[in-house]
């Protein structure tokens, strides 16, 4: 753990940093969900924490995990959320009936640096739209998950005297975090790796706990789990996943494999293998359509989306999956080795950093997407298919590494900032 102070003048500089991360477009106006608890008049064990995060969904439900986890340990706990118009959070806050504002924040453009001057005159909406949500919710604690959209919000907070406290899901920190370290009173590190990046405070707390998600039900009946999916209850079981909406280059990838080996080219799959494929829903016609003359029906299953994804990972012996943080984190909890393909534009390449991460833990393969052959594809998925040692050592390596209970240790932290 490493402590570090916060001083008014590094508050500011991080308020002007963060702003630049995520800034509001200006005269655009915010966007709210349910009305927020009174919170002064309730039970003095009441607690109003603001989450801000999102703009994807690896940084979104982080912070509905932690704000379930925070109301599971206090119940007097009530949670606002903040996020970006354009964001991941503008479709998935309204459905889960918690209190949000949306504001227009905007990130920075590293592809298109010209796109970013709208940064400048958009600081001014930002300010004035957290200034209005600060005086209507009037948080004790401010909670940042990431993205563009936590940076403008846990600056305000420092700014305003609000404790700030961090979860990181990466291996390799994002940007907000790098900058909020110096002045957050808690950063939570999904990947005790992220740590040498940091510099942070003399008051900072680093902690290290995992990632914050729902851990394993030991009631699955994994036979039961693969009949729902149309799979034999028998033999070994590949899950290959690529997030909510699929992996085109990993999808195109299997399919060339799974064409080879329907030609011969390959070796046939070891006896008893089976494969439970999510293509993401856009691309699941494409992927059938490819199949249909292959004649692999009967050990291949494809879907577009798995709604009970606990299911298919009891279901799972292995996984072919991105390397997203909270995918990785479900893996390990629930101890699955995994060949691991980074996305490659996923920002400041922190998904290569997790792969190797966990490849270099022995709990998983990492395999770039230049590297994805139908050979070497193969050549992993049959690995993994054929050797149970193999398999069986790198799920003990994925439960060492696993953090199951990481969202109910990281909540009680947090909260000890408002005891």
């Amino acid at each position: 753990m490493t402590a570090g102070s916060a001083r008014a003048a590094g508050a500011a500089g991080a308020a002007g940093a963060a702003g630049a991360a995520g800034a509001a477009g200006a005269g655009a106006p915010a966007r709210e969900g349910a009305p927020a608890g009174s919170g002064g008049t309730g039970a003095p064990a009441s607690v109003r924490v603001l989450f801000a995060g999102g703009g994807t969904g690896g940084h979104l439900y982080p912070a509905l995990a932690l704000a379930s986890a925070m109301r599971a340990v206090r119940p007097g706990v009530e949670a606002h959320f903040v996020g970006a118009q354009r964001g991941v959070e503008a479709r998935v806050l309204p459905a889960q009936g918690v209190p949000y504002t949306l504001l227009p924040f905007e990130p920075i453009r590293r592809d298109r640096v010209w796109r970013n001057w709208r940064l400048v005159p958009s600081l001014i909406g930002s300010a004035v739209g957290l200034a209005r949500l600060f005086r209507r919710v009037r948080p004790q604690l401010v909670v940042g998950t990431g993205g563009y959209a936590s940076g403008p919000a846990c600056a305000w907070a420092l700014l305003r005297g609000v404790p700030v406290a961090v979860q990181e899901q990466n291996s390799y920190p994002g940007l907000v975090t790098r900058w909020l370290s110096r002045w957050a009173r808690q950063v939570h590190l999904g990947f005790p790796e992220a740590e040498r990046y940091l510099r942070p405070g003399r008051r900072t707390r680093v902690f290290a706990l995992g990632n914050p998600i729902r851990p394993p039900d030991p009631g699955l009946d994994r036979a039961e789990c693969r009949k729902e999916f149309g799979l034999t209850p028998e033999g070994v079981v590949g899950l290959v996943v690529g997030g909510s909406q699929g992996a085109r280059a990993v999808n195109e990838a299997l399919c060339r494999t799974l064409e080879a080996v329907a030609a011969g080219a390959l070796e046939a799959p070891p006896a008893g293998f089976q494969l439970l494929w999510a293509t993401g829903p856009a691309h699941l016609d494409t992927v059938r359509s490819r199949l249909e003359p292959l004649g692999v029906d009967g050990w291949v299953r494809v879907v577009g989306y798995i709604e009970e994804m606990p299911k298919a990972l009891a279901a799972a012996d292995f996984a072919l999956s991105r390397a997203g943080a909270m995918a990785t984190a479900e893996l390990m909890a629930w101890g699955i080795p995994a060949i691991l393909v980074p996305l490659p534009t996923a920002a400041a390449d922190h998904q290569t950093h997790n792969a190797r991460a966990l490849e270099e833990a022995g709990a998983a393969v990492c395999v770039s997407e230049s590297e994805l052959s139908p050979e070497r594809l193969w050549s992993e998925l049959r690995r993994l298919a054929g050797d149970s040692v193999l398999r069986e050592a790198m799920a003990g390596r994925a439960r060492e590494r696993a953090r199951p209970d990481a969202a109910r240790e990281i909540a009680e932290r947090m909260l000890s900032l408002v005891a």
